[in-house]
């Protein structure tokens, strides 16, 4: 009732009263076994929890007959079905019977109904041992599902009770079992023998792998040894001299049991249908809340849905005027906007980088070579400089750009009106008397005097970077050099190609064209 798998499992020797134990016998209601005994103490659990809604399953499993599985349950008679139930394992690792009918007990009058109906079909028959000796491994097994009415539905406990009652252990010569009840002895001692192989590898801590494929049996029972469940075996024994080897075989499978040890876990499930269903809902409420608080605020109605393409245009160029100062600020009225306004952001971004990278890279503008003449650069007297080409560093004062032409020197300010001569002449007698009576330090001897104490490491940094400028001038005037010697084998190769084309009679422009 909590979610944890329980297995109750009988096992001994034929006639040892496995099926007694499990089922109960024909002496009335206090007579009855473990079977109907947990099905009425299931229902009084689930009653005694009314807060909640507690679903409960059966199904007789499985008849495992001559290694052939059959639904006690199915409308269609054991007889006619072909007994090729499938085990598989699903993602949680959980064994499932696929095919197998689950019928829903409301009652626990129709779960018992349930279980009888399923235990009239088992097969039965008599040896020397027993009258009614079950020839034929059954598990009923009982499904628990519960879900609370106070906290969360979405949120599913379940559990499954195995109660398994296996075909009895014999000696044939003592069963005096022949022709068809000798088939089913031989299957049932071998399918046991698989189960203990199965218990004893289990008992064994350096063994790497479990055989439970051998048989359907250990296969159908795997969560039950060693798995995610809760297990109890009843080791049922013949109490009679004769029957003393049986007896220690037994007893001894129950010492192999003792070694095995399971790991049992609350199984708990949440409904992805009801867990998306709570979702939209709160989605749905937290949408309204929203809503509500906007309309009491003032604000006007705020949009979380993603902005259509006109609204994203809108929003560019407000995002647009912000970065260019026409806005001062942006009102963000909900997180989608902040979202789309970085969006906005980011592609404006992109698009700058990509102008900046595709634009190309200015050169000089030509240059008339009758002004590059007259003004022969900054420094006076240095060689010719041709359209498209830079003028030569000179020492100490840059690249010649040049002269200026005669009228680009800005108008003097023109001196006020009220300022005279006698203003001009009484000026040098104010400085000649401001300078005798507060004479400054001389700054030449100061600056000398640090420059020999302070400032020698200064000075020594100076002169070493003025030496590498130097350098560096040298070399990039032998670089603007280089530079237009190309240039002018470049100019004369035009000219002759020129004059070639002149000389074939061909148009130049129109070849250009």
């Amino acid at each position: 009732m909590d979610g944890y798998n329980g297995t109750v499992l009988a096992y001994g020797q034929t006639g040892a009263g496995k099926t007694h134990t499990m089922t109960g016998g024909h002496m009335g209601f206090a007579d009855r076994g473990i079977v109907p005994r947990a099905i009425s103490q299931i229902y009084s659990e689930a009653a005694a929890r009314p807060e909640n809604n507690i679903t409960i399953k059966l199904s007789y499993d499985v008849e495992i007959y001559n290694e052939l599985m059959f639904d006690l349950l199915t409308d269609v008679g054991v007889a006619d079905q072909s007994g090729d139930l499938s085990i598989v394992e699903d993602s949680r690792g959980n064994i499932q019977v696929r095919g197998l009918s689950t019928p829903v007990g409301g009652t626990e009058e129709e779960a018992l109904h349930i279980f009888f109906q399923g235990d009239t079909n088992r097969h039965v028959a008599e040896h020397a041992l027993n009258k009614g000796s079950t020839r034929s491994h059954v598990v009923f097994t009982i499904y628990v599902e519960s879900r609370s009415r106070v906290e969360s539905s979405e949120k599913v406990i379940f559990s499954k009770l195995h109660l398994v009652d296996l075909a009895g252990s014999e000696r044939v010569k003592k069963t005096g079992s022949d022709g068809v009840m000798l088939k089913e002895a031989t299957f049932i001692n071998k399918s046991l023998t698989f189960l203990e192989q199965v218990v004893v590898a289990l008992g064994n801590k350096h063994r790497d792998h479990i055989p439970y494929r051998q048989s359907k049996l250990t296969h159908m029972l795997k969560d039950s040894l060693g798995g995610n469940c809760k297990t109890t075996m009843v080791a049922n024994i013949w109490p009679e001299a004769k029957m003393l080897e049986e007896t220690a075989s037994t007893l001894r499978f129950a010492t192999r049991m003792m070694k095995v040890s399971n790991e049992a876990s609350v199984n708990v499930h949440l409904d992805p249908q009801l867990l998306i269903r709570k979702y939209e809902r709160q989605i749905k409420d937290l949408k309204q809340e929203l809503a509500m608080h906007d309309t009491l605020a003032g604000r006007s109605r705020v949009q979380y849905e993603e902005y259509a393409p006109d609204e994203q245009k809108e929003l560019e160029d407000k995002v647009q005027m912000y970065l260019e100062g026409e806005l001062q600020e942006i009102e963000v009225t909900s997180l989608r906007m902040v979202y789309e306004s970085f969006t906005c952001f980011r592609k404006l971004y992109q698009n700058l980088r990509t102008e900046l990278a595709n634009r190309p890279i200015n050169t000089l503008p030509p240059q008339d070579p009758a002004e590059a003449g007259e003004g022969g650069g900054a420094g006076g007297g240095t060689a010719e400089t041709r359209e498209g080409e830079v003028g030569e560093d000179v020492e100490g004062k840059g690249i010649a750009v040049g002269v200026a032409p005669a009228n680009s020197r800005p108008p003097q300010e023109a001196l006020p009106p009220d300022a005279g001569p006698e203003e001009e002449e009484g000026a040098p007698a104010e400085r000649t008397q401001r300078t005798e009576t507060e004479r400054p330090p001389d700054k030449q001897a100061i600056f000398a005097e640090w420059k020999a104490k302070e400032g020698q490491a200064f000075e020594d940094a100076f002169e070493q970077n003025r030496q590498e400028l130097r350098e560096k001038r040298s070399e990039m005037k032998d670089a603007l050099m280089a530079a237009n010697a190309k240039k002018r084998e470049i100019d004369e190769a035009k000219e002759r190609l020129a004059r070639k084309q002149a000389d074939k009679g061909m148009d130049p422009e129109r070849d250009e064209d």
